[in-house]
């Protein structure tokens, strides 16, 4: 079957994604997409699988490789939609999963198909080959190269001439990070492999159980002969295979999820409202970061090892109950379960108060290092430290406490029951009517159950840990499931300012009758702003400190809501809009505090709000607009240019280059409304005429707020 057979549309983008998403597990309810109408071939499908991606709550990656990479693209990738250009006519492939060295390609019959990886690759590449193919051909037949000796010198001389050619037009798929969090880790298979780790450790765990029965019974039976042994012994190889497979999908397992988290996490944080953290200062920044990792760290070991001590305690129950003491050995293993409650709800305690203790401590030494030069000025130098003493006392008598719970835990929690195990079968012994298998059978429970409870008091370490730590986290993994807005626009594959400008002549931007107050304080910081912007203005707007510019500029970003108020973007507020489209249409580069240089590249820094990967035509870009604004003799001093490193980490940029850096980040972005908000407070003359100059004439409208 040909590959165009098993294409879609372009036009039929979000009909591909829709039945590619059902099919991958990433939608909760299964069944046929809609149909949609087969519209004419679009140059760029992106905006129609985004909108699409917005509307399924799917999240989709644009990425793209050079021409060397795209067959380790496709062994890689699903699932995915990849755009394959078939010259006038191209198509998209839907690819659920790709698997040695074939792929499942998910037709428009609905049906799957297994394609060789190779074949996929070679249409992906044969738009950039056919240039250059006729040329390489004459130079193979004028060296006389043929047979095998001619695929390898073909395909060597196109790796060389092609090597850096980029290839686009790819979407990798997966759940949305607002999406439910159980819906994430069933999409990506970790809920599959959780269970696979289960079954096999419970397996494993027979198998050795059954191994050491065999033995028993021989022994006791005084049978012991070679058969029997070897029995055992083949049981117990057995029980190796289920073992390490345990351990194979724990680790797979473990690093999803740590993934998901991860993922979950950042986009919480970059969906926080700012007067959320405006408030807190660098040290409880620092400590919520900090217990963050602590909860995948934590909430993974000590979730694997009490699932593991709970399948051998439900075991160890069951085993104890075939013993001499029967069900009065059971009901002893069933009140130290409630023991081991007891003591882990009062370790829970302890460990809460050592953790406040040492947040206080470590948010209260990160805020003294960064104002230590105030401090010094303005304290008198006997109170210096007289708040680190007193917290770190606090801190030590609480890390005595919690020592002394956790050695309790540890030690009393197994051994406690085996005393209490080996006791219960001391009344049978002594009273002579125990046989010796029962009387085995019931020391071989308290000895499971022993081992169990010791392997549950590590686990409870851990997740009281992880417990503890999500009060920390929980702000930022909640955040990424707030109510998303995807608003109308996004449905519209069109360039942004057609929509705008379809939505009505009138002007780019009204405000009206704005209102908003900071959480905590009594008084608005804007009431009753008005504002109006039409296409193509330059609009300064001046004031003091603490007039309320920079709120304005939040409010018209779209980065907070108004109290009260109008705010329309062509005509339509910002519900129709939806979040991501406003943003999308309005840019906001914020004061010099509220910006940042990431320790990445500086093209990553000058893109970030573009699209990454880059493209050659948007790094070309990205340079031609620093050059603009006076950076070029820092990319020329730089060894690898744009490519260079730059943030804490890297090459260190000086007050006006970062400010330009910030003024570049927003015009790249080709918003239809760029602000600036005192961008230009940090030039000097030269450059601030340079910098005036490119802003005046790549911005499409502007709105610049400086001091009076």
């Amino acid at each position: 079957m040909r590959l165009e057979e098993l294409g879609w549309a372009p036009g039929q983008a979000g009909e591909a994604l829709e039945a590619l998403a059902r099919r991958s597990g990433l939608l909760a309810a299964a069944g046929a997409p809609e149909p949609t109408a087969v519209e004419e071939p679009a140059a760029d499908p992106g905006p129609a699988i985004e909108a699409a991606a917005g509307r399924l709550g799917v999240e989709v990656e644009p990425v793209g490789v050079f021409h060397g990479e795209a067959l380790r693209l496709v062994r890689s990738c699903g699932p995915a939609l990849l755009r394959i250009p078939n010259g006038s006519r191209p198509f998209l492939l839907a690819v659920r999963r790709a698997r040695r060295g074939r792929v499942e390609i998910l037709g428009p019959d609905l049906r799957l198909h297994r394609v060789a990886a190779e074949r996929v690759a070679g249409e992906l590449r044969r738009e950039a080959e056919a240039g250059v193919e006729p040329g390489i051909a004459r130079l193979l037949d004028r060296a006389g190269v043929a047979g095998r000796r001619r695929e390898r010198a073909r395909r060597a001389l196109l790796a060389e001439q092609l090597g850096k050619t980029y290839l686009a037009g790819f979407w990798l798929l997966r759940p949305s990070p607002d999406s439910g969090f159980r819906r994430q880790l069933a999409g990506v298979g970790v809920l599959r492999q959780l269970r696979r780790t289960l079954a096999f450790y419970a397996l494993a765990y027979l198998l050795l159980l059954a191994a050491w029965w065999v033995l028993g019974q021989g022994a006791l039976a005084g049978r012991l002969d070679r058969v029997w042994l070897w029995t055992w012994a083949l049981m117990l190889f057995a029980a190796l295979p289920p073992r390490l497979l345990s351990g194979w999908f724990q680790a797979k397992t473990a690093v999803g999820t740590g993934a998901l988290l991860k993922r979950r996490l950042l986009h919480g944080t970059l969906r926080l409202d700012p007067d959320e953290i405006r408030h807190q200062g660098a040290g409880q920044l620092l400590g919520r970061v900090i217990e963050s990792e602590a909860v995948e760290t934590n909430a993974l070991l000590g979730g694997f090892l009490a699932a593991t001590a709970t399948i051998e305690l439900l075991l160890a129950f069951f085993v104890v109950g075939q013993g001499i003491a029967g069900a009065w050995h059971v009901l002893a293993l069933a009140v130290w379960c409630g023991v081991v409650a007891l003591l882990g709800a009062r370790y829970l305690a302890r460990r809460r108060r050592w953790t406040a203790a040492r947040l206080a401590m470590t948010h209260e030494l990160v805020e003294s290092l960064v104002g230590h030069r105030t401090r010094l000025a303005q304290e008198p130098p006997e109170r210096w430290h007289l708040r680190e003493d007193q917290l770190l006392d606090r801190y030590l008598g609480e890390s005595a406490a919690i020592d002394r719970g956790q050695s309790l835990l540890l030690s009393l929690l197994p051994r406690g029951w085996l005393l209490l195990g080996i006791g219960v079968l001391l009344p049978a012994f002594v009273a002579g009517g125990a046989t010796v298998a029962g009387l085995a059978v019931g020391v071989a429970g308290a000895l499971m159950a022993y081992r169990a409870f010791g392997r549950l008091a590590e686990g409870f370490s851990y997740l009281a840990g992880a417990l503890i730590s999500w009060n920390q986290a929980s702000l930022l993994f909640h955040a990424s499931a707030r109510e998303r807005r995807p608003g109308a626009l996004l449905e519209a594959p069109a360039e942004p300012t057609d929509d705008l400008r379809r939505a009505g002549a009138g002007p780019l931007l009204e405000a009206r009758d704005l209102s908003f107050r900071h959480r905590g304080r009594a008084l608005p910081a804007l009431r009753g702003g008005s504002l109006e912007i039409q296409r193509g203005d330059r609009v300064l707007l001046e004031g003091p400190s603490g007039g309320g510019k920079s709120t304005l500029a939040s409010l018209l970003a779209g980065l907070r809501e108004p109290d009260s108020g109008l705010l329309l973007l062509g005509g339509l507020d910002r519900f129709t809009v939806g979040e991501t489209a406003w943003r999308r249409r309005i840019v906001l580069s914020p004061q010099f505090h509220e910006n940042h240089v990431l320790s990445e590249t500086l093209a990553f820094n000058l893109l970030m709000g573009r699209g990454w990967p880059a493209a050659p035509a948007d790094l070309a870009e990205a340079e031609e607009v620093c050059r603009e604004l006076g950076l070029g003799d820092l990319l020329d001093r730089m060894p690898a240019g744009i490519q260079q490193l730059v943030g804490e980490t890297g090459w260190q940029l000086s007050h006006g280059e970062r400010s330009r850096l910030f003024i570049a980040r927003a015009l790249l972005q080709r918003a239809d409304l760029t602000i600036l908000d005192e961008s230009f407070a940090s030039l000097d003359p030269v450059n601030l005429d340079l910098a005036l100059d490119c802003v005046l004439a790549r911005s499409r409208s502007l709105l610049l707020i400086a001091h009076d």
